[in-house]
């Protein structure tokens, strides 16, 4: 009688643990979160600068544009350049609607040879930051 109670609750046991092992799918048929028609969208000039060839020792900068066409202010929380060898310049001031900034990228050109650096850049207008490349060839100086 025992053994019939012990095999019983293992078995009772068993199935209980499969069955809450169970998943229910679930379906989203649309977005929960509201859409401010208001909110600032930021709209880069470009993304890329190609310096091309430049000379060892000589800093080269980039300047990207970036403009507010939403409907409310601009903020740039953060700016942040992948390495050291590429200083930032960007106003912390927000970017009204309509109007524009710039972010400057200067890169030192130390090092020979090419290079793909980066820049990360998050605004209120997206929760992804953007990534802005530089690219190039450091050539010896002539």
């Amino acid at each position: 009688m025992k053994n019939l109670i012990l095999i019983a609750s293992f078995l009772i046991f068993g199935f209980s643990q499969l069955n809450a092992q169970t998943v229910n799918p679930v379906v989203a048929t649309e977005s929960t979160t509201a859409v401010n028609p208001n909110a600032p969208k930021a709209k880069w000039d470009k993304t890329t600068s190609d310096f091309g060839e430049i000379e060892q020792g000589t800093p080269k900068e980039a300047q990207f544009k970036l403009t507010n066409e939403g409907k409310e202010p601009l903020l740039i929380s953060q700016a942040k350049a992948g390495c050291g060898c590429t200083n930032l310049k960007y106003s912390q001031e927000p970017v009204l609607p309509g109007k524009s900034t710039i972010i400057a990228a200067t890169y030192n050109a130390a090092a020979m040879g090419q290079f793909n650096k980066s820049i990360t850049v998050t605004t209120n207008a997206d929760p992804n930051p953007v990534m802005l490349m530089i690219k190039g060839t450091v050539v010896a100086k002539k």
